[in-house]
This record gives C-alpha cells, sequence and structure tokens, in this order.
C-alpha cells in the first residue's frame, strides 16, 4: 500500500513539475487596444481608474498578472476566468459592438456592479472591491452612457 501511494504521489509531484513549462497563452496587447472604448465614451479620471483597477484585466486585451500566475495550475485557472470574462465584455472589441449591443454591454455592467457580482469575490480578494463610493460613481456613468447609446438605436 505504501508503495501504491508512494508511486501516485511521485507521479503528481512529476505531473505538476511538467506542467509548469507548458503555459497558457497570456493577455497582454498593451492598453493600446482599449483607446477606442476611451475615446468614445469619455471616462473622467475617476473612472478610468476604477476601470483599470477592477475590470480591465477580465474585460479587455490587456491583463495585469500577480506573480501566482506563474504557477500552474493557477495560471490555467486564470485564463480561464479571463477568457470568461472577455466573452462577456471585452472593452477592446467596443468598436466592432453595434449600438444595441454596447447599451446591453452597459446594462450588464450596471447589473453586474448593482448585485454584487462583479468584480469577482476570486478577483476582490487579492486586488481588493469596489467601495460604494466607487460603485455609485460607475454605476452612474454607464447609465448616463446608456442614454447615448439607447436614443440611436
Amino acid at each position: 500500500m505504501k508503495k501504491i501511494f508512494k508511486i501516485i504521489a511521485l507521479t503528481l509531484l512529476a505531473a505538476l513539475l511538467i506542467i509548469q513549462f507548458i503555459r497558457p497563452d497570456k493577455n497582454e496587447s498593451g492598453y493600446e487596444s482599449i483607446a477606442y472604448f476611451e475615446n468614445e465614451t469619455k471616462p473622467n479620471d475617476q473612472i478610468k481608474a476604477i476601470l483599470k483597477s477592477n475590470c480591465y484585466d477580465c474585460h479587455s486585451n490587456q491583463t495585469i498578472y500577480p506573480w501566482y500566475a506563474e504557477i500552474a495550475p493557477v495560471s490555467y485557472w486564470l485564463a480561464d476566468h479571463i477568457e470568461h470574462g472577455r466573452e462577456h465584455f471585452n472593452v477592446s472589441d467596443w468598436e466592432q459592438y453595434s449600438n444595441k449591443k454596447k447599451d446591453h454591454k452597459l446594462e450588464e455592467l450596471v447589473e453586474e456592479v448593482e448585485e454584487g457580482e462583479m468584480p469577482l469575490n476570486s478577483y476582490t480578494w487579492t486586488h481588493g472591491s469596489l467601495n460604494d463610493q466607487d460603485k455609485e460613481v460607475l454605476i452612474q456613468w454607464a447609465k448616463d452612457l446608456r442614454t447615448k447609446y439607447s436614443a440611436s438605436q
């Protein structure tokens, strides 16, 4: 029994070591990928700071990775979260969205922030969460912006 346990443990250790050398692709296109979004939506400096510190890592083509993102299997878990986040809303793709889709994405942003679903708890553990004032400012900005897109549909 001890021999089987030892073989299993050594196999798991070898697998863990091997996957350290097989990395998922990183999401590092640069902040220029968000330029169109910011030019069109014109967030003030406070909103830009909120978006950069709470949203862009998972909802743009630019992520600032924490040190532990270099360790598998965490690197795969983070890559999956980022991929999922960009599937739902990617500010780097803002230029390709229709006005109807932009309005809908902003509506979802408002709902997710109001309900406390965004940013994810797993993100806030290491990055901190939005305080109530930042939530209110972000929600109001998105609601005001929605009027622009809903009027032009």
